[in-house]
């Protein structure tokens, strides 16, 4: 836009030069040209224009002004002046609102075609109207619809930044959350089981110091190996690394190892493997460790059972661990659920999160008097999806 002004003020000095100088009005008009241009081309750093779809500043309003008087008196002088009129309308339809563009545009053609038609001679050119008025109109029209389609454009840049903004909280949110489920399911199956298991062994080696010393010393050790194991565990999960247990080892010797540490005395718990597990990620291997981990210990201190079975079970498509005991059993669609208040009713949605984050699902089968069976099975498609089972 400022070469296309320059340039054009070159024309209109250079055809001022060649076809109208020579009288005493020569000079005066010379500067009147110098003080158009370093006007036009000053007032771009000191009034810079309004930023799209912004109201123009009072500096920039006056500038503005300026700039059009001058080029009037200009026009009065000097007819080849109405070459500048192009720059200066562009510059109004690009920085002012359409309701002031649009008015300023039909001005300053008018006053083209004033100054046309001032200095025509001979019969009447039609095209000298005509032509000023088409291309003003043209000029108009193209920039007032770039102007609303950049309107658009922006609003509709705007929604989609402010749609990113929401989507990014919303996944920050949803992240949030899960790591939460993730961290809740993580001290449930370590820190409180242990904690847990180490209370019950303590309150029975306290019932039995006086009566039975050797029962309740062994008590105590099993307590203190469970708060050894509980000490790894939670050393590990700082760090965010498997299960201690399958840290050194597959999932099969994790589970035997599970099932030997949960067989004592009042509970026997026997290891039972169907089919011969192929390499498995790491993520099946901790989700299905934690929730026999989990189902043993509601076994040891919800069921009142005898027998206890822990079993693997792999075919080509889908591997599956299941944990039955001979225990009391329960009503499943009235189990207890957490919630405010509550520090019971957290296994059973822990063990569904991580059946269902190992895309995966859980099954909990049971009735009041006929013992309890949880089943979580996990295809080995790369593409299957967790459900979980009431």
């Amino acid at each position: 836009m400022d070469a296309a002004f320059v340039l054009l003020l070159g024309g209109s000095l250079v055809r001022f030069l060649t076809r109208d100088a020579g009288d005493n009005r020569t000079g005066w008009i010379l500067a009147l040209f110098l003080v158009f241009g370093v006007l036009y081309l000053l007032g771009r750093f000191w009034a810079p224009a309004p930023r799209r779809g912004g109201r123009p500043t009072t500096r920039y309003l006056l500038w503005l002004g300026a700039v059009l008087a001058v080029w009037v008196v200009l026009l009065a002088l000097v007819p080849s002046a109405t070459w500048c009129a192009m720059p200066l309308l562009f510059t109004g339809l690009h920085n002012l609102p359409v309701r002031t563009a649009v008015p300023l545009a039909a001005g300053l053609t008018a006053l083209v075609v004033a100054s046309e038609v001032r200095v025509s001679t001979g019969v009447f050119n039609p095209n000298l109207v005509i032509a000023p008025v088409a291309i003003g109109a043209v000029a108009t029209a193209v920039l007032v619809h770039s102007r609303r389609q950049t309107a658009r454009q922006r609003l509709l840049i705007d929604d989609l930044f402010r749609a990113r903004r929401e989507l990014a909280a919303a996944e920050r949110q949803a992240g949030i959350l899960a790591e939460r489920q993730r961290l809740s399911a993580e001290i449930h199956d370590t820190l409180a089981q242990s904690l847990s298991s180490q209370q019950m062994l303590l309150q029975a080696a306290e019932r039995l110091w006086h009566t039975s010393p050797e029962a309740a010393r062994g008590h105590v050790r099993d307590a203190a190996e469970i708060a050894a194991r509980g000490l790894a565990e939670a050393r590990r999960f700082v760090r965010d690394l498997a299960p201690p247990d399958l840290a050194e080892s597959t999932l099969v010797p994790a589970l035997r190892a599970l099932a030997e540490r949960e067989d004592r005395p009042g509970l026997a718990v026997a290891f039972r493997l169907d089919g011969t597990p192929g390499a498995l990620p790491e993520r099946v291997e901790t989700a299905l460790l934690r929730v026999a981990q989990g189902a043993l210990a509601n076994v040891r201190e919800h069921a009142d059972a005898t027998r206890a079975a822990l079993t693997l079970t792999c075919v080509d498509d889908r591997i599956a661990v299941d944990i039955a005991d001979d225990g009391r059993g329960f009503d499943v669609r009235r189990a207890p659920r957490p919630g405010p208040g509550r520090t019971r009713g957290h296994g059973l949605p822990a063990m569904r999160l991580r059946a269902r984050q190992a895309g995966g699902t859980l099954t909990v089968e049971s009735a009041p008097g006929e013992g309890t069976t949880v089943t979580v099975s996990v295809p080995l498609a790369p593409d299957s999806a967790g459900k979980d089972t009431p």
